[in-house]
């Protein structure tokens, strides 16, 4: 948007223009000039243009030149938890949760001008840095043992089979089953809980996920140590039968309820997430599994650290809320269930300690520092620290993980030397210590860049921080499985580019995407079953494919209540074209949807453009925010809008257990300049792909350099990108290419 006074002169206000070289607005006054939009109404004729491009840019690149891109910067979060998994050999640790948020330039966490460090951060440095030594110490002492926990002796499980303060809703109860048999005598204690010669076949089912107010987990196993741990499962899915009536008490409607003295074979498939579960009730996911109706053991190796629980998840069942009227899996015919046996858990899985803490301190100080650090560590500084641990050898080791030869990246400017440029790279490309490895070694994994990467890139970090509106949208309301699927859906697109070099043209518009079961039936994609997630051929006319479609996009690109063009627009024109707006004008109110329904978004922002100082900005995002407007606010296709008063009912039970009582109200027009809807949109898009291969390049050059793209560096981003012509963009050769560009092998 633009002020007041900026009226059509490209969106830019000069008010406090001091016309020194180093405003950033003289970029912006280029390019509107290049672009003809400055001055207003085609005021220059084609010569006075090209000089006053000329007169911008001489003295503008000349300014730039004389300022190194980038400045001395510290490890960020990531890489300082990836470092010490590296240097410790214990890729379980976590610990990037524990230190202060780091600071952001251009939207990325790698620019030294943001990441300062402070004394508040230097304790947590501390902190972190002796609680990761002495875990790694624990765990190289812990035995490696197997263990069986059997569901029956988990008192968790065993409360939620019993009515009283912790259930009271036969939903929420577990059920004692032999095979796949109820057995009421031991529901209702009139026999014991497990009988020796039947320990094996016996199970407790449940016909509910695993949340607040419904929790279960094997509490009798707490991780001795973190570590790898191998985990095994005798699990299967199974039938539970139904009675129609009220569950405690006449006031409550009727509804199926679950009838635990009856159950049979399953005659589903369902999905198992498993979670390490913190003493605090704080959950991390560690993997997943299918349960099918015959009984089987599930195989996984995970991660865990010390004092971690496991706690499966029945992720597809419903998980109710207080005052709920019914199960939406429950019918006359049944409900299905999960049913677990036992749980065996062989671990910690026995590493080596990587330092020494016994030896000769001097001789061993040496030798962790050479290990740490990225180069050969001086003499003055083995001594330094050498003098700490002969006190404390422990202190010792945790002041080097805090010392400046490890935290900071230690660049000079000009051609970086070979130890400099090979940390870069590495931090590039695997957030680590450089070992040695090449540019395809270090892409072996992609998701070490991937993963990070689009934590800022595309805001993926923040995609828990909504929650779909549990009036408008209760079916995605508690959709755990449905969130974690479409994180994985996004990160795994990016690797597969990555992998096999395909042209970023997929960022807008592929043929394929990754899917499991539970994320094709949100996509209305048939033939896709089971939890595990893979490549899938889209069918013909889908309108999936690429980033813009993916649930995990379109909900980081809403408030989880309502869907707004002006945002979505704003980020698709930031992130993926490169091409952002200012920000708004101070005193103009945001438009905020109209959750009733009597008016739609278009309706509104049409009256909003009136205001002269909004129109400007808004013929730019607003159209690309329409483009989306046929995906809610969780990704699915939608025809018409949902309301609160006005529309149509709808009949339903969210994953809540509540009933439906939102409408389907107006219709969605997700039409704009040039296009009709998403398909003709992308096609607009892809009518210069060169432009959006030009976006990724700045990105990639800001999250490798930590230095945002300059007006200056706009000759070596076009060099980058000849280059990388021949391969249509290739996802990886663009990497490759800014790898061996000045931007990155200088400072």
């Amino acid at each position: 948007m633009s002020s007041g006074r900026e009226g059509a002169g490209g969106g830019i206000d000069l008010s406090a223009f001091d016309a020194g070289w180093s405003d950033p607005r003289w970029v912006r006054i280029h390019d509107a000039v290049r672009d003809g939009v400055m001055p207003p109404n085609g005021g220059l004729q084609s010569g006075d243009r090209i000089a006053l491009l000329r007169a911008i840019a001489q003295p503008l690149t000349a300014f730039e030149s004389k300022r190194d891109r980038s400045v001395l910067r510290r490890l960020n979060r990531y890489e300082y938890e990836s470092t010490l998994r590296d240097v410790l050999q214990a890729p379980w640790l976590q610990l990037k949760d524990g230190l202060p948020e780091d600071g952001l330039v251009a939207r990325f966490n790698k620019s030294g001008n943001a990441l300062d460090i402070s004394h508040v951060q230097m304790a947590r440095y501390m902190e972190t840095a002796e609680q990761a030594l002495r875990a790694v110490l624990k765990a190289s002492r812990t035995p490696v043992a197997s263990t069986r926990y059997y569901a029956r002796d988990q008192q968790t499980f065993l409360r939620r089979m019993r009515y009283g303060p912790f259930n009271n809703h036969p939903e929420r109860a577990t059920i004692p089953v032999l095979g796949f048999d109820a057995q009421p005598d031991v529901l209702n204690e009139k026999v014991p809980l497990t009988n020796s010669a039947d320990r094996e076949s016996e199970a407790f089912v449940t016909t509910a996920g695993t949340y607040t107010g419904n929790n279960y987990h094997f509490d009798k196993f707490i991780a001795p140590a973190g570590g790898r741990y191998k985990l095994r499962f005798n699990a299967y899915s199974i039938w539970v039968h139904t009675i129609w009536g009220p569950v405690n008490h006449k006031t409550r409607p009727a509804w199926w309820r679950p009838d635990r003295e009856r159950t049979s074979k399953g005659r589903t498939v369902e999905p198992v997430s498993l979670y390490a579960l913190a003493r605090g009730g704080e959950k991390r996911f560690i993997g997943s599994f299918d349960v099918s109706p015959e009984p089987g053991v599930q195989e996984l190796e995970v991660t865990l650290l010390e004092g971690e629980s496991i706690q499966p998840d029945a992720a597809r069942l419903f998980r109710s809320r207080p005052g709920f009227h019914g199960n939406p899996e429950s019918t006359k015919e049944g409900t299905p269930g999960v049913a677990y046996r036992w749980m065996e858990v062989e671990g910690p899985v026995k590493q080596p300690v990587h330092f020494d803490m016994t030896g000769d301190v001097a001789v061993a100080m040496r030798a962790f520092m050479t290990r740490v650090y990225r180069r050969a560590p001086a003499d003055a500084e083995v001594a330094r620290y050498t003098a700490i641990a002969r006190n404390d050898r422990l202190a010792g080791f945790t002041a080097v993980l805090c010392s400046p030869g490890f935290l900071y990246l230690e660049e000079t400017p000009g051609r970086l030397k070979a130890e400099a440029l090979a940390a870069r790279q590495s931090y590039f490309l695997s957030h680590t210590r450089p070992t040695g490895a090449s540019f395809d070694k270090l892409l072996e994994d992609p998701s070490r860049f991937v993963n990070p990467f689009l934590d800022y890139w595309l805001d993926l970090r923040k995609l828990g921080d909504t929650t779909p509106d549990v009036t408008l949208y209760p079916d995605y309301y508690l959709d755990d499985l449905l969130t974690e699927s479409s994180l994985f859906e996004t990160q795994l697109f990016v690797q597969e580019l990555i992998k096999r070099d395909l042209p970023v043209r997929n960022l807008i518009d592929s043929r394929f995407t990754f899917l499991n079961a539970h994320l094709a039936r949100h996509y209305g994609i048939a033939g896709v079953e089971g939890v595990k997630m893979r490549r899938v051929d889209l069918p013909e006319g889908s309108v999936r494919g690429g980033l813009l479609t993916q649930a995990s996009v379109l909900k980081l690109t809403a408030n989880g209540t309502t869907t707004s063009p002006v945002l979505r627009g704003a980020w698709i024109m930031e992130r993926i074209v490169g091409d952002p707006s200012p920000p708004p004008p101070s005193g103009v109110p945001a438009v905020e949807p109209d959750t009733r329904g009597a008016t739609t978004i278009r309706q509104q922002l049409d009256k909003h453009r009136s205001i002269a100082s909004c129109a400007a900005c808004h013929r730019k995002i607003d159209p690309p925010g329409f483009a989306l407007e046929s995906f809610d606010v969780f990704g699915a296709w939608r025809e018409r809008y949902r309301s609160t008063d006005d529309g149509e009912a709808v009949k339903g039970i969210g994953k809540n257990g509540h009933d439906f009582t939102f409408k389907l109200g107006l219709p969605v027009d997700a039409s704009g300049d040039g296009f009709r809807d998403i398909s003709g949109f992308k096609k607009l898009l892809l009518q210069d792909e060169r432009k959006i291969a030009r976006n990724v390049v700045n990105q990639l050059v800001t999250y490798a350099t930590g230095a945002p793209v300059r007006f200056s560096d706009r000759t070596a981003v076009e060099a980058i990108l000849d280059r990388a012509k021949p391969s249509n963009y290739g996802f990886r050769t663009l990497m490759r290419e800014v790898v061996q560009s000045p931007l990155f092998t200088h400072k």
